[in-house]
């Protein structure tokens, strides 16, 4: 178990009971996880932020927790943080960046990535446009049962 574990599955326990907005407990137990350094407990946090779900939505602090949550090479985040580039969600549209999120989320072994990627390539989204390698990114996603 990681450092800040047991705060973050019982401020996902306290959650799933209540998910009204300033559920203070549950949100009290996720700071507290992501003091410790908890990169899921920050990347739990930051779809809340995302979704609204507990907190009221807001996509600048949801992207801030995606950050740092990467940074801690969570794949999840990764691949959050790349779907908030490539639509302007809290950040200015950057489709170089979305490109590259989604990369890493591919290397941290985040399937749906590959697809991603492979539709990047395929339609030149934040690099050169390039249908020998979206074809294979698509090839290898379709093997993985991931919907093309």
């Amino acid at each position: 178990m990681a450092k800040g574990d047991k705060l973050y599955f019982q401020a996902l326990k306290e959650a799933s009971k209540n998910t009204e907005i300033g559920d203070s407990n549950a949100l009290e137990l996720l700071n507290r996880a992501i003091d410790k350094g908890n990169s899921k407990a920050q990347y739990a946090l930051a779809t809340w932020y995302l979704y609204g779900k507990t907190v009221k939505k807001d996509y600048k602090v949801a992207v801030k927790l995606l950050f740092e949550s990467s940074l801690q090479n969570n794949e999840l985040a990764c691949f959050d943080l790349a779907v908030c580039y490539e639509n302007g969600f809290g950040v200015k549209k950057n489709m170089k960046k979305a490109f590259l999120f989604y990369s890493k989320a591919i290397l941290l072994g985040e399937r749906q990535s590959i697809y991603e990627v492979g539709r990047c390539y395929y339609y030149g989204i934040g690099v050169n446009k390039n249908l020998d390698l979206a074809n294979i990114y698509l090839a290898i996603a379709s093997l993985h049962g991931i919907k093309t």
